[in-house]
């Protein structure tokens, strides 16, 4: 018998390591998200209200709360907006349906456009700030 490994109460059955993989993405994406809230508020209270109206949209088009297939159609599409609908279907398909890279791939793909993307724009903006 194999080892298995568990992970909050549930096996695992795909990569642990494309799991790390897909996370670093979904950091660089959420840094990226922080960073450009930073360089658009001008103090703490601007970046909270700018975190209410960026942070929990995302969420609720990430498909955590509700189903994307049982949004109506403007929100479907608005759903792919938010990088962590693409990191809830990659953990989705690595935890429960053990699949790999070779079906998670355009996920993977987003997610490296969002960090990239993201990070890149608010490095720009922050060191434009500094400047």
């Amino acid at each position: 018998m194999g080892m298995s490994i568990w992970l909050f109460g549930v096996p695992l059955r795909g990569s642990l390591w494309l799991f790390y993989g897909v996370s670093v993405l979904m950091f660089l994406s959420s840094s990226g998200i922080g960073v450009l809230m930073g360089t658009i508020a001008q103090n703490m209270q601007q970046t909270l209200l700018l975190a209410f109206f960026i942070l929990f949209p995302l969420a609720f088009l990430s498909g955590t709360m509700v189903p994307i297939h049982n949004m109506p159609p403007v929100m479907q599409w608005l759903t792919y907006l938010s990088p962590l609908r693409y990191y809830v279907e990659a953990t989705l398909g690595i935890f429960l349906k053990g699949v790999g890279l070779e079906i998670l791939w355009p996920q993977t793909l987003a997610l490296a456009i969002y960090g990239l993307a993201l990070l890149g724009i608010s490095t720009l903006r922050f060191r434009r700030s500094l400047a």
